[in-house]
């Protein structure tokens, strides 16, 4: 009887942490988790549970409105484009695509800038001078014209797009590293591990990452926003995901010849965009109030 009542207390601790996490949020945060939620869902089992092929289209059934309007079908819930492609099919292909991009970006972007500003903020002098300089040169230029200009240079490719937004979001990870590492560096039991005879690299890793990392995370979490944003741009301006991938970004631009007579092309896939931006926004700013208040009102973005 011990045992299995030992056995049932690990679930049912989880569902009690799950249950005061979700009843401690607001509920415009609680609604914004739902969606995020949501988001990765149809994202990761996009293939599984999509209604049509997001490729293939029928011009039999081009253009149909959406189900809620007059002569549309529960077999195009959002209605279908020029092509006669489903709409709904092809926003749940973008969510991946977006996610993808959302993922590797991070990653890159998140390696790349945490190296940099961890090391300016820790060795300082002459390194910390140099580092710096090419982190404002980065940031001197405004994002979307950054992007816009190395993804005109690189070409349209899936590869290209994650390289170019890395490339532009980094410097702000290695702000938001350097800032933080200068704060941590001087502390007692950082000079202790440098008595100790421990190397710069283990104290690094042991110590400054560690407690850098919190604040870290806020500024991933709030440029998964601007990732999709500045996805869906590059892929509305051509220069993006190429086609005939369902980018939202080029599902927006494919869509702007009809908006008088099929407002569904742009709409659909443009609030899409917005309802993920917004959603991460409200938990980004709910993570740096949790994780680090004193982050809150400052530019990480």
């Amino acid at each position: 009887m011990a045992d299995a009542t030992s056995g049932a207390n690990p679930p049912n601790a989880v569902l009690a942490a799950i249950s005061r996490f979700w009843t401690s949020l607001d509920w415009p945060l609680r609604i914004a988790l739902a969606l995020l939620v949501v988001f990765v869902f149809v994202a990761v089992f996009g293939p599984w549970i999509s209604p049509h092929d997001p490729l293939k289209g029928s011009l039999r059934a081009r253009l149909a409105p959406p189900v809620w309007q007059d002569g549309g079908s529960w077999s195009h819930i959002f209605g279908t484009d020029r092509l006669g492609r489903d709409i709904l099919s092809r926003i749940i292909a973008g969510a991946r695509i977006s996610l993808t991009v959302c993922v590797l970006v991070i990653a890159i972007a998140g390696v790349l800038g945490t190296a940099i500003g961890t090391a300016a903020g820790y060795f300082g002098g002459w390194c910390d001078r140099v580092l710096m300089r090419l982190v404002d040169l980065a940031l001197s230029f405004p994002v979307i014209l950054l992007a816009l200009l190395l993804g005109a240079i690189s070409g349209p490719s899936f590869t290209n797009i994650i390289v170019v937004i890395s490339l532009t979001l980094w410097s702000q990870y290695a702000r938001m590293a350097r800032g933080e590492t200068l704060k941590i560096r001087n502390e007692d039991y950082v000079d202790l591990a440098r008595t100790s005879g421990l190397s710069d690299r283990v104290i690094i890793w042991r110590h400054i990452l560690p407690n850098i990392a919190p604040a870290l995370i806020v500024v991933a979490t709030l440029q998964v926003g601007i990732v999709v944003v500045l996805e869906a741009s590059l892929s509305f301006l051509g220069v993006g995901v190429p086609p005939p991938a369902p980018s939202w970004g080029s599902m927006v631009a494919d869509g702007r010849s009809y908006i008088a007579s099929a407002w569904w092309l742009c709409m659909v896939p443009g609030s899409a965009i917005l309802i993920t931006v917004m959603a991460v926004n409200l938990l980004g700013d709910a993570l740096a109030d949790r994780i680090n208040p004193a982050l809150r009102g400052r530019n990480i973005q």
